[in-house]
């Protein structure tokens, strides 16, 4: 991910774009860019995708990749959004905004379990198939929505200062993406689903990735501090439930005594990016 970045224009910490970054642009381009770097972060579950439906990828390979990937989403979380938050608008705010995300997400994400989409992240026949459990696959792709829709709005909310994107931010949703979409459509595979529905679905998450990181500028552009504050906070509370109640579950199952470890190895791999 970092040769990606690089690729762009990675410096440390914040994807500047020279000069021309200290001066106002073009409301436009602005969002134009935010549903870039969103676009970019969300192909990640597309390409992880393709690898977890198309090989066989070991059960314990995968539950590796998600611990990593969700010690990466808790560190950005950590130094990248809460942190942010409370810089901009206070303690109240922001632990009004996290509390908040938790509980929305939480309560979707009950209303989604009980129509078919619990293990959605689940890379082993967990899944339920359409004839097990009549739409499940509908509920699954909601439940696909309701977990990249906070990512990609803090991804458009780190270029409302104008200073450019937050590489950290990106890198973050970007790795976590990977094992995301692999595990859940190596799951998605074994519960019998087609490759149209799969790669439909993905393709078109990875869009609305894209939208979502352009309507998450748009909204806070002109917003006061203390609004951008409880709107990344609310994001942030949103992932760190995403990733306790999805991601850690999965990777627990196969990984067992490893989980910890590779986490940990997720944490600080954001952790040095953020203090670059």
């Amino acid at each position: 991910m970092t040769t990606i970045l690089m690729a762009v224009g990675y410096p440390p910490r914040r994807l500047r774009h020279g000069p021309a970054a200290t001066r106002a642009r073009d409301g436009e381009a602005w969002l134009f860019e935010a549903a870039w770097w969103g676009l970019l972060a969300g192909s990640a579950l597309v390409l992880g995708a393709l690898v977890g439906y198309l090989a066989r990828v070991p059960r314990g390979v995968v539950a590796a990749v998600m611990g990593f990937g969700s010690g990466v989403l808790m560190s950005a979380v950590s130094f990248e959004l809460i942190a942010e938050a409370h810089e901009q608008g206070g303690l109240a705010a922001t632990a009004a905004g996290a509390g908040l995300g938790a509980l929305v997400y939480t309560a979707a994400n009950v209303a989604l379990a009980r129509r078919g989409a619990r293990h959605r992240k689940r890379s082993g026949g967990l899944q339920p198939s359409e004839a097990e459990h009549s739409g499940s696959g509908t509920a699954i792709a909601v439940g696909a929505l309701l977990d990249g829709i906070p990512e990609s709005v803090v991804i458009g909310t780190s270029l409302v200062a104008g200073g450019g994107v937050s590489a950290v931010t990106v890198a973050a949703v970007f790795i976590s993406n990977v094992p995301e979409g692999l595990s859940s459509a190596a799951g998605m595979r074994r519960a019998g689903r087609s490759p149209r529905y799969v790669f439909g679905l993905w393709t078109g998450i990875a869009l609305v990735s894209g939208l979502a990181s352009m309507v998450g500028h748009g909204l806070l552009a002109d917003a006061p501090p203390v609004w951008t504050a409880g709107i990344t906070a609310f994001a942030g509370g949103a992932i760190l439930s995403m990733v306790a109640d999805t991601m850690i579950p999965e990777a627990f199952d196969d990984a067992h005594l490893l989980v910890g470890l590779v986490t940990v190895a997720g944490f600080l791999t954001a952790f040095a990016l953020s203090h670059a």
